[in-house]
């Protein structure tokens, strides 16, 4: 299992959402990349950057982050929040993205979204994000009428190999990973590369996923509020 440290912006700014209400907002660190150069210093590989203006906007608006972050570490960077048109994540990965992530288009637009399966392989990660196993979109604005299941399985046939599962109703609370829905998830689909992400708050949480042997854990809020060290988290990852 790898650990991957998350950074959300907001004006160029590291924050965190509560259940990914906007209005509920707390800057952790006006400069981002002092956060991911921490990150790095720490052993940490990855990063999971989210630009939560662009989920909000529909167009990327925090690539000079994405930029500035890539070009003075080397952490491998999945990007995603607002990546909707071929000229969006041409953009992203232009500055410097390993990965993108693609959610409310993989729903809103499948068409653009199995081209890019086909020209960027596993370059591109699958963002299911769930609220009571139903796919939310637009910076989980909106709730679908897909199931996670379903879609799942649509993009597996497809080809996608990574998966960044987010359980709306856990993220930011600090109260816990939606383990049960990871166990799930991995005994449907053993071949998927799977990311946790969401509620992941203390190392009781670290080690059943690690049992559950999912590909990798996002850790966001916990860090911030001073709930798992880098110390404790750096244990985990194992790349």
């Amino acid at each position: 299992m790898i650990i991957i440290p998350a950074i959300d912006l907001i004006d160029g700014k590291a924050v965190r959402l509560t259940k990914g209400d906007y209005n509920q907002k707390k800057v952790y660190n006006e400069n981002p990349l002092a956060v991911a150069e921490e990150f790095e210093a720490a052993g940490f590989t990855h990063l999971h950057l989210v630009d939560l203006d662009g989920a909000k906007s529909g167009h990327i608006v925090n690539h000079k982050v994405l930029k500035e972050i890539t070009e003075n570490t080397s952490l491998k960077v999945d990007f995603g929040g607002g990546v909707k048109t071929n000229e969006d994540i041409a953009l992203a990965f232009d500055c410097g993205a390993s990965q993108i992530t693609g959610g409310s288009i993989a729903v809103k637009d499948k068409d653009v979204f199995e081209g890019w399966i086909k020209k960027y392989g596993n370059r591109i990660i699958l963002g299911a994000d769930v609220k009571n196993k139903m796919i939310a979109v637009n910076g989980w604005l909106e709730t679908s009428d897909i199931q996670l299941f379903s879609f799942l399985h649509d993009y597996y046939s497809k080809g996608i190999e990574y998966v960044i599962c987010t359980d709306i109703s856990k993220d930011g609370l600090l109260k816990g990973s939606s383990n049960e829905l990871y166990a799930e998830i991995m005994n449907e689909f053993p071949g998927i590369k799977l990311i946790a992400s969401g509620g992941v708050t203390s190392e009781d949480d670290l080690k059943t996923l690690e049992d559950i042997e999912v590909y990798g854990a996002i850790v966001g809020k916990a860090i911030y509020e001073g709930r798992l060290s880098l110390e404790t988290l750096i244990k985990y990852h194992k790349v």
